[in-house]
């Protein structure tokens, strides 16, 4: 496994005895393995060296002193601990418009209705878990309980006979309606866009394992030609009468998949269903229309988001009711109303163009939905806009395996700036924290987060062992400063900042905003921290590395929400 800048001795035997050794020393246990486990080996799941016990790591937690001027406030929001069981693979704020784009499961809270595809539109529509009201969503990867004995090793093997693929967000299907005069130019640039990422997909394919530095080098040219011709689309759109497609922005980033790694994995996995909330998934419709006459472009816009407000409402249906009803309940109460009502918006659709041009045919068979996840195993992607589904034994992708913990407790809290007044963060504001990909990407952007709870003043990149009676914690801040004008950019980072560690000022340009912190709380059998058997679920090159642990965050509050929540930050007050 790479792990930051430690390195791990590849015979199982050194691995062990290191670990051994290293507790032993410490006075907490003997490690004994046993062997076998179905896999003929006694490598554990994760090396123990990826745990240290709590009371080994120094106090590192540093906080900026409250100046006169600043805002020592804190809000609370209880969104719950992802009762309703809203599993999901996607990742809306990293890899929007990406299908199964995380490749492990979150758990979600808050806004029921998310998914990779969704509108803030839908998402403003949506009901949520939060008992103030409040419709923001909060995601962050599962924790698992993994007892069985496997040969982790087998990743590396993997990874390093693996070549890279190159997948970016679907943006066809997320443009508003192109004028008529517009639709060959518009579709020379997605057609340029596709250009782009097959090129950028042959420069990672040519190398086995993981290279940071090509990965960084074809990401960031693919990102920034992206974004120009991203910016183009909406330009031309909006030249020729159409609406400026909004968001555009957030599908300029595109990622290295190591998905492949999975092949060489596990080969078979027993039937099972799936733990991730189904979703559903239906014909795109954007991207089959002809060019729209400027007369019906407001129409069929109109119509277009009454189509994404049903999938929504599909969506949080599936979470709502999940467990309700027999076999044919999904089908009967969702799936059947939904194309119906998706024939009615269809035929208002090609009504509208037809009063004024040719009337597009076919549109009524894009009107049936299905399901995703569907059950079986999991099959390649047909693009690079779908990834593999969770599936398997333990209801996972491969090699993220073990029962689901369910966080005993998740601590939402919005906290002001030690330096200044905090203004209220603008709607639909997304951010995020740690990353996912330290390995594949560089470590710029992981951030330690683990501890127990009464060992606040320190945070460690490796699994807690925590004494008997605390609970393993993560701890998420997320950045508390914003550059006043955007609510995302092309990397999904550069339009928030980090306050900083001594001052807690915000860098030249920012301006301070509530900033967000998720403390999630597990029981997890003390047993099972001394053995190494929980883990974060990971990307597959990750091989569940803590220090790629992360959050994620879309901000649907209320403004006049937002604004209580600011006020209360700067007077000082302890609110929920």
């Amino acid at each position: 496994m790479r792990y930051r800048h430690r390195k791990f001795g590849n015979a199982k035997g050194i691995r062990v005895a290191a670990a051994a050794v290293t507790l032993a020393a410490a006075g907490v246990l003997t490690v004994t393995f046993v062997s076998s486990g179905g896999k003929g080996t006694a490598e554990a799941a994760t090396s123990l060296q990826q745990y240290v016990p709590i009371e080994q790591v120094t106090p590192n937690v540093r906080r900026p002193r409250v100046t006169p001027g600043g805002s020592a406030g804190r809000f609370t929001v209880d969104c719950g601990t992802n009762g309703n069981g809203k599993f999901s693979p996607d990742n809306p704020v990293a890899q929007p418009g990406i299908r199964n784009g995380a490749e492990h499961v979150h758990d979600f809270v808050g806004n029921l209705a998310i998914t990779a595809t969704s509108s803030d539109a839908d998402l403003d529509a949506s009901g949520t878990t939060c008992r103030n009201g409040d419709k923001s969503s909060y995601f962050w990867p599962v924790v698992r309980i993994d007892r069985s004995v496997r040969d982790g090793g087998a990743v590396q093997r993997a990874l390093a006979g693996t070549s890279p693929t190159v997948a970016c967000p679907a943006v066809r299907d997320r443009l508003p309606a192109i004028p008529a005069a517009a639709k060959a130019a518009v579709d020379r640039q997605l057609a340029e866009l596709d250009r782009l990422e097959v090129a950028a997909g042959r420069r990672v394919l040519a190398s086995r394992g993981v290279n940071v530095d090509l990965n960084r080098t074809v990401l960031q040219s693919l990102q920034d030609r992206r974004a120009a011709v991203l910016a183009g689309i909406g330009d031309t759109i909006r030249a020729a009468g159409g609406r400026r497609p909004a968001g555009m922005i957030s599908l300029a980033d595109c990622d290295v998949s190591y998905d492949g790694i999975h092949a060489a994995l596990h080969s078979s996995h027993a039937p099972a269903g799936t733990v991730t909330t189904a979703t559903v998934r239906c014909p795109g419709v954007r991207d089959k229309l002809p060019g729209v006459p400027k007369q019906a472009l407001d129409e069929v816009d109109r119509n277009l988001a009454d189509l994404d407000r049903q999938i929504a409402e599909a969506n949080q249906r599936l979470v709502t009711s999940r467990g309700q009803g027999g076999a044919a309940f999904v089908d009967n109460a969702i799936l059947g109303p939904l194309k119906a009502k998706r024939t009615a918006v269809l035929e208002r659709i090609a009504i509208a163009i037809g009063r004024v041009a040719a009337r597009p045919a076919g549109l009524e068979r894009l009107a049936g939905c299905a399901l995703s996840p569907t059950g079986g195993p999991a099959s390649p992607a047909p693009s690079s806009s779908a990834l593999p589904e969770p599936r398997g034994r333990n209801l996972e992708l491969p090699n993220n395996t073990g029962g689901i913990v369910r966080p005993a407790k998740v601590l939402i809290e919005y906290r002001g700036n030690a330096a200044g007044k905090v203004v209220p963060m603008p709607k639909f504001l997304r951010a995020l924290t740690g990353d996912a990909k330290p390995t594949s990407r560089g470590p710029a952007n992981a951030r330690a987060a683990w501890t127990c709870s009464g060992f606040g003043d320190r945070l460690t990149d490796r699994y807690p062992i925590c004494p008997a009676g605390r609970r393993v914690q993560r701890v998420h801040d997320f950045p508390g400063c914003w550059d006043g004008k955007n609510v995302d950019s092309a990397n999904h980072r550069s339009h928030v900042a980090f306050a900083d560690r001594v001052t807690g000022a915000c860098p030249a340009g920012f301006v301070a905003i509530p900033q967000l912190r998720i403390t999630i709380s597990y029981e997890i059998p003390r047993d099972v921290q001394l053995k190494g058997q929980y883990a974060l679920d990971s990307f597959p090159e990750e091989n569940h590395n803590p220090f790629s642990d992360h959050d994620d965050f879309v901000n649907v509050n209320a403004a006049r929400t937002m604004q209580r929540i600011a006020t209360c930050l700067n007077k000082g007050r302890n609110c929920t």
